[in-house]
């Protein structure tokens, strides 16, 4: 009985590896890029952009019966749903700055 939970706990480990791999697992590499800010921002928009498609596509694949990697869509829709979050609290930001800019005295 303990030889089958532990052969089904190693399983569960090796999944769970695979798919942090998958999902770009490990540290975070902070984007050091050199240009202006409006390449920078373009750059986000676009990558942002093609993380919704890719999600977008394996979500469909996943319903059409293409495929039945649930978990890896959802992941990627997880993944770019919070991309697309960040990327609006830092419009967000970026309008209430520009706002209080304006607002200041000469």
């Amino acid at each position: 009985m303990s030889i089958s939970i532990q052969n089904e706990q190693q399983a569960m480990l090796v999944k769970l590896s695979q798919l942090q791999q998958q999902a770009g697992g490990g540290a975070i590499a902070p984007a050091v890029e050199q240009g202006s800010f409006g390449d920078l921002m373009k750059n986000s928009v676009r990558a942002i952009n093609t993380e919704q498609v890719q999600a977008s596509n394996l979500m469909a694949a996943v319903e059409t019966g293409a495929s039945d990697d649930l978990v890896g869509a959802m992941l990627a829709s997880q993944k770019a749903g919070l991309s697309f979050s960040a990327l609006v609290q830092v419009r967000n930001k970026l309008a209430s700055a520009f706002e209080d800019i304006m607002r200041m005295p000469l």
